[in-house]
């Protein structure tokens, strides 16, 4: 039988983190990159059924009928755990504990949400949204082993005498707990991130947190089917790229600039750059807010506006670059000889430069080079 001591250590919150708002926040990293989650607030009861191109990878998320499925935004609560577990490991903690005391009026200010009476609902709605999807997948471990859970395995609200909530006890599940705790679990992200309000951006962010993180000048390229699959949204692909369009257009996920790819065979490739990376590589610019013409410009410049392809010099900077990346054979060649290559090639047709569909030639030209020998 517990004794009194520990039946009131249970109802108490745990304060071992006084200002978590100021603390870095963490996202696990597994989660980042494959459909986990419904991007709509809607009520979801479609399964999210994804298995990876190489079929090593397989995610089957299910719903309960009353509920739904946990959505992009009910995540916010897991980013929180995991910025508090890692804050345990920081400070040295000997048993980083799996069920945590969480002050809701900390949780909601940390994820920008207002602390009023409302939104302590929502709060518990989409706890009983983790607790009640069901997931199933062998991201960890291969094909050896699938393992089946819900994001927390429980939760309560501990209410005061009024019957207002002040405080939580969130166990989570083993295979997020570990997860979270593991070497390289988790990544930062920008507190940017909790003002994004559409499910579609905030997935977004993840996949470059995850992918163009630490890429360099370079960044990181997806074809658009791949990042359909990825995303597990409902909807055809038609519509999914339509709305990946316009979020490149607007060009304004923290930290990160993006490009649409035209390819001349195939469908778009969809790049994504930090910002403050090097841009002597990379045509994005490092803030939109200071040229949003340019920005606006840049999304759409492969397919809709002309550019002036260079005379000399690196072709990189003025946008050709991500094309040449796009289509040039593997392994490709250097790319400066390219550009000359195609400048020689403009000049024997008597073609400008500033020829209107100038990046339609480019890309058409780099299709048909030999690789790299």
């Amino acid at each position: 039988m517990p004794s009194k001591k520990d039946a009131k250590d249970d109802n108490q919150v745990d304060l071992f983190l006084p200002q978590l708002t100021t603390l870095p926040l963490r996202d696990q990293r597994e989660t980042m990159e494959r459909p986990f989650f419904s991007l709509s607030k809607r009520k979801r009861l479609k399964p999210i059924d994804y298995v990876s191109p190489d079929r090593k990878v397989t995610v089957h998320v299910s719903a309960n009928s009353e509920y739904g499925l946990a959505t992009i935004y009910d995540l916010d609560i897991l980013i929180y755990c995991a910025s508090v577990l890692i804050e345990h490991k920081r400070r040295g903690t000997n048993d980083i504990p799996q069920t945590l005391h969480i002050v809701p009026y900390d949780m909601l200010t940390t994820l920008k949400r207002d602390a009023g009476g409302r939104e302590y609902e929502l709060l518990g709605n989409a706890l009983d949204r983790l607790q009640s999807t069901t997931v199933k997948t062998n991201i960890r471990s291969g094909d050896a082993v699938e393992t089946t859970f819900s994001w927390i395995d429980s939760y309560s609200q501990l209410k005061d005498h009024k019957g207002q909530v002040r405080g939580m006890r969130i166990t989570l599940a083993k295979w997020f707990y570990d997860g979270v705790l593991m070497e390289g679990g988790v990544l930062a992200i920008d507190p940017a991130y909790f003002s994004l309000t559409g499910g579609r951006e905030r997935w977004l962010y993840r996949v470059a947190r995850k992918h163009a993180g630490g890429a360099g000048a370079e960044g990181f390229s997806i074809s658009m089917p791949t990042l359909f699959e990825k995303s597990g949204a409902e909807g055809d692909y038609r519509r999914f790229k339509f709305e990946m369009s316009k979020i490149v257009r607007e060009n304004d996920l923290p930290g990160y600039a993006l490009e649409l790819v035209q390819r001349v065979e195939g469908e778009p490739m969809l790049r994504m750059v930090r910002r403050d990376a090097d841009q002597k590589e990379s045509l994005l610019p490092s803030s939109p807010e200071k040229e949003p013409a340019k920005a606006s410009k840049i999304s759409t410049a492969v397919k809709e506006e002309p550019i002036s392809f260079p005379e000399r010099g690196q072709i990189s900077y003025t946008g050709f670059g991500a094309i040449a990346r796009a289509n040039l054979p593997q392994p490709q060649r250097d790319h400066s000889a390219v550009a000359d290559e195609f400048r020689a090639f403009l000049k024997s047709r008597d073609i400008a430069f500033d020829a209107k569909n100038i990046t339609t030639i480019f890309a058409s030209f780099c299709a048909k080079q030999r690789p790299a020998s």
